[in-house]
Protein backbone atom coordinates (compact mmCIF):
# COMPACT_ATOMS: atom_id res chain seq x y z
CA UNK A 1 0.00 0.00 0.00
CA UNK A 2 2.73 2.44 1.27
CA UNK A 3 4.54 1.88 -2.03
CA UNK A 4 1.75 2.13 -4.40
CA UNK A 5 1.04 4.97 -3.12
CA UNK A 6 4.74 6.58 -3.21
CA UNK A 7 4.89 5.56 -7.18
CA UNK A 8 1.41 7.37 -7.02
CA UNK A 9 3.34 10.13 -5.94
CA UNK A 10 6.67 9.79 -7.34
CA UNK A 11 4.80 9.91 -11.25
CA UNK A 12 2.16 12.05 -10.31
CA UNK A 13 1.64 13.60 -13.59
CA UNK A 14 1.63 10.78 -16.06
CA UNK A 15 -0.83 9.31 -13.25
CA UNK A 16 -2.73 12.65 -13.23
CA UNK A 17 -3.11 12.64 -17.43
CA UNK A 18 -4.07 8.93 -17.39
CA UNK A 19 -6.65 9.39 -14.42
CA UNK A 20 -7.87 12.37 -16.93
CA UNK A 21 -9.15 9.48 -19.89
CA UNK A 22 -10.46 7.88 -17.06
CA UNK A 23 -12.45 11.02 -16.14
CA UNK A 24 -13.51 11.89 -19.81
CA UNK A 25 -14.10 8.40 -21.09
CA UNK A 26 -16.13 7.92 -17.91
CA UNK A 27 -18.12 11.38 -18.19
CA UNK A 28 -18.93 10.70 -22.12
CA UNK A 29 -20.22 7.28 -20.91
CA UNK A 30 -22.36 9.19 -18.14
CA UNK A 31 -23.60 11.62 -21.01
CA UNK A 32 -24.17 8.87 -23.41
CA UNK A 33 -26.37 6.83 -21.06
CA UNK A 34 -27.92 10.20 -19.59
CA UNK A 35 -29.41 10.83 -23.32
CA UNK A 36 -30.08 6.93 -23.93
CA UNK A 37 -32.56 7.31 -21.27
CA UNK A 38 -33.59 11.07 -21.85
CA UNK A 39 -34.74 9.93 -25.64
CA UNK A 40 -36.41 6.92 -24.70
CA UNK A 41 -38.55 8.59 -22.09
CA UNK A 42 -39.35 11.82 -24.66
CA UNK A 43 -40.34 9.43 -27.14
CA UNK A 44 -42.61 6.77 -25.14
CA UNK A 45 -43.23 8.68 -21.66
CA UNK A 46 -46.57 8.76 -22.65
CA UNK A 47 -46.60 5.16 -23.12
CA UNK A 48 -45.22 4.11 -19.91
CA UNK A 49 -47.99 6.03 -18.16
CA UNK A 50 -50.89 4.26 -19.28
CA UNK A 51 -52.47 1.96 -17.28
CA UNK A 52 -52.44 -0.94 -19.64
CA UNK A 53 -50.90 -3.99 -19.62
CA UNK A 54 -51.46 -5.36 -23.98
CA UNK A 55 -52.37 -3.35 -26.47
CA UNK A 56 -54.36 -4.98 -29.28
CA UNK A 57 -53.34 -3.82 -33.15
CA UNK A 58 -54.86 -4.99 -36.14
CA UNK A 59 -53.17 -7.49 -38.23
CA UNK A 60 -51.98 -5.52 -41.25
CA UNK A 61 -49.95 -3.09 -39.31
CA UNK A 62 -46.78 -5.00 -38.77
CA UNK A 63 -44.74 -2.15 -37.86
CA UNK A 64 -45.10 1.55 -36.45
CA UNK A 65 -48.36 0.55 -35.57
CA UNK A 66 -50.08 3.13 -33.88
CA UNK A 67 -49.90 5.37 -37.18
CA UNK A 68 -50.90 2.25 -39.48
CA UNK A 69 -53.31 0.18 -37.35
CA UNK A 70 -57.21 0.48 -37.35
CA UNK A 71 -59.57 -1.11 -35.65
CA UNK A 72 -63.39 -0.41 -35.74
CA UNK A 73 -66.24 -0.74 -32.90
CA UNK A 74 -67.34 -4.17 -34.19
CA UNK A 75 -64.32 -5.80 -34.20
CA UNK A 76 -63.54 -4.61 -30.68
CA UNK A 77 -66.96 -4.80 -29.19
CA UNK A 78 -66.39 -8.68 -29.93
CA UNK A 79 -62.71 -8.85 -28.48
CA UNK A 80 -63.93 -7.19 -25.49
CA UNK A 81 -66.69 -9.63 -25.28
CA UNK A 82 -64.38 -12.64 -25.13
CA UNK A 83 -61.63 -11.13 -23.58
CA UNK A 84 -60.95 -11.76 -19.47
CA UNK A 85 -60.02 -8.23 -18.65
CA UNK A 86 -61.38 -4.63 -18.98
CA UNK A 87 -60.75 -3.02 -22.77
CA UNK A 88 -61.25 0.30 -24.18
CA UNK A 89 -60.39 2.33 -27.22
CA UNK A 90 -57.09 4.58 -27.45
CA UNK A 91 -56.06 6.65 -30.63
CA UNK A 92 -52.99 8.09 -31.38
CA UNK A 93 -51.85 10.49 -33.95
CA UNK A 94 -49.48 13.67 -33.99
CA UNK A 95 -50.79 17.06 -35.48
CA UNK A 96 -50.08 20.37 -34.92
CA UNK A 97 -52.10 23.65 -33.56
CA UNK A 98 -52.32 26.91 -32.60
CA UNK A 99 -53.86 28.96 -29.45
CA UNK A 100 -56.02 31.90 -29.53
CA UNK A 101 -52.83 33.27 -28.41
CA UNK A 102 -50.81 32.60 -31.25
CA UNK A 103 -48.93 30.18 -29.53
CA UNK A 104 -47.83 27.27 -31.92
CA UNK A 105 -47.45 24.09 -31.11
CA UNK A 106 -46.97 20.71 -32.28
CA UNK A 107 -48.60 17.58 -30.38
CA UNK A 108 -49.29 13.99 -29.93
CA UNK A 109 -53.94 13.47 -30.38
CA UNK A 110 -54.30 10.33 -27.77
CA UNK A 111 -57.46 9.93 -27.93
CA UNK A 112 -59.37 8.53 -24.81
CA UNK A 113 -63.36 7.87 -23.68
CA UNK A 114 -64.09 10.03 -20.57
CA UNK A 115 -64.03 7.91 -17.53
CA UNK A 116 -62.20 4.82 -19.25
CA UNK A 117 -59.17 3.67 -16.96
CA UNK A 118 -56.93 5.56 -19.85
CA UNK A 119 -58.36 8.60 -19.18
CA UNK A 120 -55.73 10.73 -17.18
CA UNK A 121 -55.60 12.41 -14.01
CA UNK A 122 -55.12 16.15 -13.76
CA UNK A 123 -52.18 18.31 -11.58
CA UNK A 124 -54.22 21.45 -12.48
CA UNK A 125 -58.29 22.42 -14.05
CA UNK A 126 -60.38 19.60 -14.68
CA UNK A 127 -60.69 16.14 -16.49
CA UNK A 128 -62.47 14.59 -19.51
CA UNK A 129 -65.15 13.41 -17.88
CA UNK A 130 -68.38 14.73 -18.25
CA UNK A 131 -66.17 17.47 -20.24
CA UNK A 132 -67.69 18.86 -23.63
CA UNK A 133 -66.48 16.82 -26.62
CA UNK A 134 -64.12 19.94 -27.68
CA UNK A 135 -62.48 19.03 -24.10
CA UNK A 136 -58.83 18.36 -24.12
CA UNK A 137 -56.38 17.75 -21.02
CA UNK A 138 -52.58 19.28 -22.20
CA UNK A 139 -49.30 17.45 -20.76
CA UNK A 140 -47.27 19.61 -18.52
CA UNK A 141 -44.34 20.19 -21.37
CA UNK A 142 -47.16 21.98 -23.69
CA UNK A 143 -47.58 24.27 -20.85
CA UNK A 144 -43.09 25.19 -21.07
CA UNK A 145 -44.26 26.13 -24.67
CA UNK A 146 -46.72 28.53 -23.44
CA UNK A 147 -50.39 27.11 -23.71
CA UNK A 148 -52.47 27.54 -20.34
CA UNK A 149 -55.38 26.20 -18.77
CA UNK A 150 -58.63 27.77 -20.56
CA UNK A 151 -56.77 28.63 -23.91
CA UNK A 152 -58.79 27.65 -27.17
CA UNK A 153 -56.62 25.38 -29.20
CA UNK A 154 -57.33 24.99 -33.02
CA UNK A 155 -56.38 22.27 -35.41
CA UNK A 156 -54.24 23.54 -37.86
CA UNK A 157 -55.70 22.90 -41.26
CA UNK A 158 -58.82 21.31 -40.18
CA UNK A 159 -59.77 24.21 -37.92
CA UNK A 160 -61.23 22.01 -35.05
CA UNK A 161 -61.62 23.77 -32.29
CA UNK A 162 -60.06 22.30 -28.45
CA UNK A 163 -60.47 23.58 -24.91
CA UNK A 164 -57.62 23.43 -22.85
CA UNK A 165 -59.65 22.19 -19.69
CA UNK A 166 -56.80 20.59 -17.70
CA UNK A 167 -53.22 19.36 -17.39
CA UNK A 168 -51.44 16.46 -16.32
CA UNK A 169 -48.12 15.28 -15.54
CA UNK A 170 -45.21 15.52 -18.71
CA UNK A 171 -45.17 13.24 -20.99
CA UNK A 172 -44.45 12.91 -24.91
CA UNK A 173 -44.76 10.69 -27.58
CA UNK A 174 -42.72 10.70 -30.29
CA UNK A 175 -40.08 13.86 -28.99
CA UNK A 176 -44.01 15.52 -29.05
CA UNK A 177 -45.93 16.80 -25.81
CA UNK A 178 -49.34 14.57 -25.53
CA UNK A 179 -52.63 16.15 -25.37
CA UNK A 180 -55.89 13.97 -24.52
CA UNK A 181 -58.69 14.24 -26.40
CA UNK A 182 -62.01 12.30 -26.06
CA UNK A 183 -61.98 9.47 -28.47
CA UNK A 184 -64.70 11.26 -30.80
CA UNK A 185 -62.62 14.44 -31.10
CA UNK A 186 -59.63 12.22 -31.85
CA UNK A 187 -61.34 10.59 -34.74
CA UNK A 188 -62.53 13.87 -36.29
CA UNK A 189 -58.53 15.08 -36.50
CA UNK A 190 -57.48 11.72 -37.41
CA UNK A 191 -59.78 11.49 -40.17
CA UNK A 192 -61.12 14.55 -41.29
CA UNK A 193 -59.85 16.23 -44.36
CA UNK A 194 -58.94 20.00 -45.91
CA UNK A 195 -61.84 21.74 -46.57
CA UNK A 196 -64.47 18.97 -45.52
CA UNK A 197 -66.86 19.38 -42.43
CA UNK A 198 -65.01 19.95 -38.93
CA UNK A 199 -68.58 19.63 -37.28
CA UNK A 200 -69.32 16.69 -34.59
CA UNK A 201 -71.92 15.05 -36.77
CA UNK A 202 -69.96 15.36 -40.14
CA UNK A 203 -69.86 11.52 -41.35
CA UNK A 204 -66.18 10.31 -39.11
CA UNK A 205 -65.88 6.50 -38.97
CA UNK A 206 -65.45 4.94 -35.95
CA UNK A 207 -62.36 3.19 -35.57
CA UNK A 208 -58.68 3.63 -33.58
CA UNK A 209 -55.45 3.29 -33.41
CA UNK A 210 -55.62 -0.03 -30.57
CA UNK A 211 -57.55 -1.59 -28.00
CA UNK A 212 -55.96 -1.59 -24.46
CA UNK A 213 -56.08 -4.43 -21.88
CA UNK A 214 -55.87 -3.33 -18.45
CA UNK A 215 -55.11 -6.88 -17.29
CA UNK A 216 -52.57 -9.40 -19.34
CA UNK A 217 -54.05 -11.95 -21.29
CA UNK A 218 -52.27 -15.10 -21.36
CA UNK A 219 -50.17 -16.28 -24.88
CA UNK A 220 -52.87 -18.70 -25.66
CA UNK A 221 -55.88 -17.09 -25.18
CA UNK A 222 -54.33 -14.05 -26.71
CA UNK A 223 -53.42 -15.68 -29.78
CA UNK A 224 -56.81 -17.13 -30.07
CA UNK A 225 -58.61 -14.37 -29.96
CA UNK A 226 -55.91 -12.48 -32.64
CA UNK A 227 -56.39 -15.57 -35.14
CA UNK A 228 -60.35 -15.14 -34.61
CA UNK A 229 -60.34 -10.91 -35.25
CA UNK A 230 -57.37 -10.42 -36.91
CA UNK A 231 -55.31 -8.63 -34.84
CA UNK A 232 -52.06 -8.80 -33.09
CA UNK A 233 -51.70 -8.49 -29.14
CA UNK A 234 -48.29 -7.04 -28.11
CA UNK A 235 -46.84 -6.19 -24.34
CA UNK A 236 -47.43 -2.47 -23.93
CA UNK A 237 -43.31 -2.71 -23.68
CA UNK A 238 -43.34 -4.58 -27.04
CA UNK A 239 -45.75 -1.42 -28.13
CA UNK A 240 -42.61 0.53 -27.49
CA UNK A 241 -41.03 -0.59 -30.72
CA UNK A 242 -43.84 0.87 -32.84
CA UNK A 243 -43.27 4.64 -31.48
CA UNK A 244 -41.36 7.01 -34.35
CA UNK A 245 -37.32 6.67 -33.51
CA UNK A 246 -37.48 4.58 -30.35
CA UNK A 247 -35.94 1.77 -32.23
CA UNK A 248 -33.67 3.21 -34.29
CA UNK A 249 -32.55 6.01 -30.97
CA UNK A 250 -32.00 3.17 -28.91
CA UNK A 251 -29.95 1.05 -31.40
CA UNK A 252 -27.31 4.01 -32.09
CA UNK A 253 -27.18 5.67 -28.31
CA UNK A 254 -26.28 1.69 -27.53
CA UNK A 255 -23.88 1.20 -30.12
CA UNK A 256 -21.54 4.31 -29.09
CA UNK A 257 -22.05 3.21 -25.36
CA UNK A 258 -20.84 -0.66 -26.08
CA UNK A 259 -17.81 1.08 -28.39
CA UNK A 260 -17.25 3.59 -25.03
CA UNK A 261 -16.92 0.54 -23.01
CA UNK A 262 -14.40 -1.76 -25.63
CA UNK A 263 -12.30 1.78 -25.52
CA UNK A 264 -12.15 2.08 -21.64
CA UNK A 265 -10.06 -1.50 -21.02
CA UNK A 266 -8.35 -0.99 -24.03
CA UNK A 267 -6.95 2.80 -22.67
CA UNK A 268 -6.10 1.69 -18.87
CA UNK A 269 -4.92 -1.48 -19.89
CA UNK A 270 -2.17 0.57 -22.83
CA UNK A 271 -1.13 2.54 -20.06
CA UNK A 272 -0.17 0.21 -17.29
CA UNK A 273 1.05 -1.92 -19.90
CA UNK A 274 3.56 0.70 -21.17
CA UNK A 275 3.83 1.22 -16.80
CA UNK A 276 5.33 -1.75 -15.89
CA UNK A 277 7.89 -1.49 -18.62
CA UNK A 278 9.11 1.60 -17.60
CA UNK A 279 9.21 0.00 -14.19
CA UNK A 280 10.80 -3.68 -14.87
CA UNK A 281 14.04 -2.79 -13.01
CA UNK A 282 12.05 -1.37 -9.81
CA UNK A 283 10.12 -4.96 -10.13
CA UNK A 284 13.15 -6.73 -10.14
CA UNK A 285 14.55 -5.09 -7.51
CA UNK A 286 11.60 -5.76 -5.18
CA UNK A 287 11.68 -9.61 -6.16
CA UNK A 288 15.09 -9.84 -5.41
CA UNK A 289 14.51 -8.20 -1.69
CA UNK A 290 12.54 -10.86 -1.32
CA UNK A 291 9.35 -9.24 -2.39
CA UNK A 292 6.04 -11.88 -3.98
CA UNK A 293 4.57 -12.29 -6.78
CA UNK A 294 1.34 -11.81 -5.02
CA UNK A 295 3.10 -8.49 -3.34
CA UNK A 296 3.68 -6.97 -6.53
CA UNK A 297 0.18 -8.49 -8.20
CA UNK A 298 -1.37 -6.33 -5.09
CA UNK A 299 0.97 -3.48 -5.94
CA UNK A 300 -0.12 -3.29 -9.53
CA UNK A 301 -3.89 -3.70 -8.57
CA UNK A 302 -3.98 -1.11 -6.07
CA UNK A 303 -2.38 1.52 -8.01
CA UNK A 304 -5.19 0.43 -11.04
CA UNK A 305 -8.25 1.02 -8.71
CA UNK A 306 -7.21 4.17 -7.41
CA UNK A 307 -6.71 5.59 -10.57
CA UNK A 308 -9.63 3.98 -12.31
CA UNK A 309 -12.01 4.14 -9.17
CA UNK A 310 -11.07 7.74 -8.23
CA UNK A 311 -11.23 8.75 -12.07
CA UNK A 312 -14.68 7.58 -12.81
CA UNK A 313 -16.02 8.75 -9.50
CA UNK A 314 -14.72 11.88 -10.93
CA UNK A 315 -16.26 11.46 -14.22
CA UNK A 316 -19.43 10.76 -12.28
CA UNK A 317 -19.23 13.76 -11.45
CA UNK A 318 -18.81 15.51 -14.30
CA UNK A 319 -21.97 13.48 -15.97
CA UNK A 320 -24.48 14.43 -13.44
CA UNK A 321 -23.33 18.49 -13.49
CA UNK A 322 -23.87 18.09 -17.47
CA UNK A 323 -27.15 16.52 -16.36
CA UNK A 324 -27.91 19.52 -14.06
CA UNK A 325 -26.83 21.87 -16.29
CA UNK A 326 -28.97 21.36 -19.38
CA UNK A 327 -31.78 21.11 -17.40
CA UNK A 328 -34.95 19.93 -19.60
CA UNK A 329 -33.97 22.06 -22.29
CA UNK A 330 -32.79 18.70 -23.91
CA UNK A 331 -34.04 15.17 -23.54
CA UNK A 332 -31.32 13.80 -20.81
CA UNK A 333 -32.10 11.91 -18.22
CA UNK A 334 -29.74 10.08 -15.36
CA UNK A 335 -31.39 8.80 -12.36
CA UNK A 336 -28.81 7.68 -9.78
CA UNK A 337 -29.31 4.15 -9.82
CA UNK A 338 -28.72 4.38 -13.62
CA UNK A 339 -25.43 6.46 -13.06
CA UNK A 340 -24.03 4.19 -10.32
CA UNK A 341 -24.55 1.16 -12.49
CA UNK A 342 -23.31 3.13 -15.59
CA UNK A 343 -19.64 4.31 -13.43
CA UNK A 344 -19.52 0.36 -12.05
CA UNK A 345 -19.37 -0.86 -15.33
CA UNK A 346 -16.84 1.13 -16.66
CA UNK A 347 -14.75 1.11 -13.30
CA UNK A 348 -15.23 -2.53 -13.86
CA UNK A 349 -13.94 -2.63 -17.28
CA UNK A 350 -11.27 -0.03 -16.62
CA UNK A 351 -9.92 -2.34 -14.17
CA UNK A 352 -9.92 -5.58 -16.33
CA UNK A 353 -8.00 -3.66 -18.69
CA UNK A 354 -5.23 -4.10 -16.20
CA UNK A 355 -4.85 -7.88 -16.76
CA UNK A 356 -2.44 -7.06 -19.83
CA UNK A 357 0.03 -5.93 -17.63
CA UNK A 358 -0.19 -9.06 -14.54
CA UNK A 359 1.57 -11.33 -16.54
CA UNK A 360 4.62 -9.07 -17.29
CA UNK A 361 4.50 -8.28 -13.42
CA UNK A 362 4.58 -11.62 -12.24
CA UNK A 363 7.59 -12.34 -14.81
CA UNK A 364 9.96 -9.88 -13.45
CA UNK A 365 13.39 -11.03 -12.84
CA UNK A 366 15.01 -10.98 -9.68
CA UNK A 367 18.21 -11.85 -11.21
CA UNK A 368 17.86 -8.70 -13.18
CA UNK A 369 19.50 -6.58 -10.50
CA UNK A 370 22.20 -9.48 -9.64
CA UNK A 371 23.77 -9.09 -12.47
CA UNK A 372 22.10 -11.58 -14.69
CA UNK A 373 22.84 -10.19 -17.84
CA UNK A 374 26.25 -8.73 -17.14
Amino acid sequence: MFLALLELRAARGRFLLMGSVVVLVAALVGIVSGFTTGLGDDTVSALRRLPAAQLVFSSDARSDQFARSLLDEKTATAWSADADTQTTPLGVSITRGTTDRGVEVDLAAFGVEPGSFLAPSVTTGQGLGGKAPDSVVMSAKLADEGVRVGDTLVIDRLGIELRVVGLTARSSYGHVPVAYVPLKTWQRIRFSTLGAPTSATAAIPGQFSALALRAPQDEISAAALDARYSTTTLTKEKAYEAAPGYTGERVTMNSIQVFLYLIAPLVVGAFFAVWTVQRQPELALLRAMGASRRRLLAHTVLQAALVVVIGTAVGAALAAGVGLLVGEQVPFSLPATSLTLTMCTVAAVGLAGTALTLRRVTRADPLTMLGANR
